[in-house]
């Protein structure tokens, strides 16, 4: 009987908890992030554990540019469940993003942590697109002396192609475009719009025409088919 009266006498506020949380993610869907925080904040005092609630607020830091507010939160996602390859790859993410905004000594204390985390992502998830995708820049960005490979660049992007083959196409497409290969990466381009049509493929290459090879007049024809695509169905990476 006692165990029923207590039930009856927090049933309300567990109710109010769970519609706070439902409201703050609809703020969150919305982009409406300063008003969602303090929801999420106040629903992960009385639920210390839940896991939506710190990857949310880990989002909004990361979206503020909080990053150690975000390192903190995402950290504590792993403790919690350290199975989950996206937990890894957004505490990598984090990371990154905060080594790039420290001096240079202290960033490269930072490097082993940021590619591990990543590493551990596809690990755990062998098909994780995302993190090969920052193993690639990783190793685009450091020189050679910290890790930086232009082979190991290929060698995720190979991975990318069996996974995703338009990810493998336009990733080999962007180390081409990295190293000034323009016309190696126009036929990469080429090859992902071949065989998925999407808006971010005809994007890199309508970039690549614009910024590396001097080509407005092909770079235009291929924003305006950009402009047709946004006025059929969606049809993204």
């Amino acid at each position: 009987m006692k165990q029923i009266i207590v039930f009856f006498l927090f049933f309300p506020l567990m109710i109010w908890s769970q519609s706070s949380f439902d409201t703050a993610e609809k703020l969150f869907r919305e982009d409406k992030f300063e008003q969602a925080q303090p929801l999420f904040e106040q629903f992960l005092k009385e639920n210390p554990s839940n896991l939506k609630a710190i990857e949310y607020l880990g989002d909004i830091a990361g979206n503020y540019k909080s990053w150690d507010k975000a390192i903190s939160y995402y950290k504590k996602l792993k403790q919690l469940k350290p199975t989950e390859a996206d937990y890894f790859y957004k505490y990598g993410g984090a990371m990154g993003m905060k080594a790039k905004e420290v001096n240079k000594f202290r960033a490269l204390g930072m490097i082993d942590e940021v590619r591990g985390s990543f590493e551990k992502a596809i690990a755990l998830n062998a098909k994780h697109i995302e993190a090969r995708w920052a193993l690639i820049e990783l190793n685009l960005q450091l020189p050679g002396i910290v890790g930086g490979s232009q082979s190991k660049a290929i060698r995720y992007s190979n991975e990318l192609l069996k996974v995703s083959p338009i990810d493998g196409y336009l990733s080999r497409g962007h180390i081409d475009e990295y190293f000034k290969r323009y016309t190696a990466a126009e036929q990469q381009y080429k090859k992902a719009i071949a065989i998925s049509g999407s808006k971010t493929s005809y994007q890199m290459l309508a970039n690549l025409y614009k910024n590396k090879m001097n080509e407005p007049e092909k770079a235009s024809a291929i924003l305006q088919k950009i402009k047709s695509l946004n006025s059929s169905p969606k049809k993204n990476i």
